[in-house]
């Protein structure tokens, strides 16, 4: 049920802020192939213009210094990089996506929501952008890639539920992209953590989604292209007569 309208305008600027999943890799055969291009792909499909767009992934990157795999990690953290790049760039759309490399490394989950939850603050009171929290992927490879190799199915699930909780509490559309990718092993690359090609046209559109659903401003284009056509215009006219009188002329329309 459509509940609440996020955004009546179109976008202007979009941030994506992640780990490797965002950033793009070997397990890719082109750039274009990100999700988060195909999220802003999909947008300026929709839109009269097309909405700036920054990919600030960083691989094997993890939320905050406090997390167990940071000494292992690349990086800066989420924490020592959202100002600049993120607040410092006013998006009025930010998709937030870490977890991943958390849950792998056993960060608790308290911790780790606290820190994303500083950072959705800060965020928040800076710019205010339509904030879309994303939950953690699915992947396979739970024992390799130590100390990356801690996690698992059921922790990720833990790790999901209080992501969700969160964008509950602080007003953010949350895109389930696990519960989309339904644990198909097939959606991964051999490297057992990555979604392959496929996998990330799924999770692009799970994102968007979870953005048209939420903001009547990506449909606004659209909308002012179907009143000026001839069926928009007779569609128009029908609205407005009494229920029940007869259109002469409707059937050609419908194709009666």
């Amino acid at each position: 049920m459509f509940q609440k309208d996020y955004c009546d305008k179109e976008f202007e600027r979009l941030v994506i802020l992640g780990e490797s999943t965002v950033q793009g890799g070997g397990w890719l055969q082109r750039q274009d192939q990100r999700f988060g291009d195909i999220i802003a792909q999909l947008i300026d499909a929709c839109q009269a213009k097309p909405v700036e767009y920054f990919n600030e992934g960083v691989s094997a990157s993890v939320i905050s210094p406090r997390s167990p795999g940071y000494d292992d990690s690349a990086k800066p953290s989420a924490m020592e990089r959202y100002r600049e790049r993120v607040i410092a760039r006013r998006p009025d759309l930010f998709v937030f996506c870490y977890g991943l490399n958390d849950m792998r490394c056993g960060n608790p989950v308290d911790a780790f929501i606290e820190d994303m939850d500083t950072i959705l603050v800060d965020v928040k009171t800076a710019c205010s952008p339509v904030i879309v929290l994303t939950t953690v992927y699915h992947m396979t490879g739970f024992d390799r890639y130590a100390p990356f190799n801690v996690g698992s199915v059921e922790v990720t699930k833990e790790y999901n539920r209080a992501i969700a909780a969160l964008a509950e509490k602080r007003d953010c559309i949350l895109a389930d992209v696990w519960e989309a990718e339904g644990m198909a092993d097939h959606l991964i690359h051999p490297d057992g953590v990555h979604a392959n090609a496929v996998g990330s046209i799924l999770i692009a559109n799970k994102v968007f989604e979870a953005i048209a659903r939420s903001c009547s401003g990506i449909s606004a284009h659209t909308q002012a292209i179907d009143q000026d056509t001839e069926w928009g215009r007779h569609a128009a006219k029908v609205a407005h007569r009494e229920r029940g009188n007869e259109v002469k002329d409707w059937g050609r329309f419908v194709g009666s």
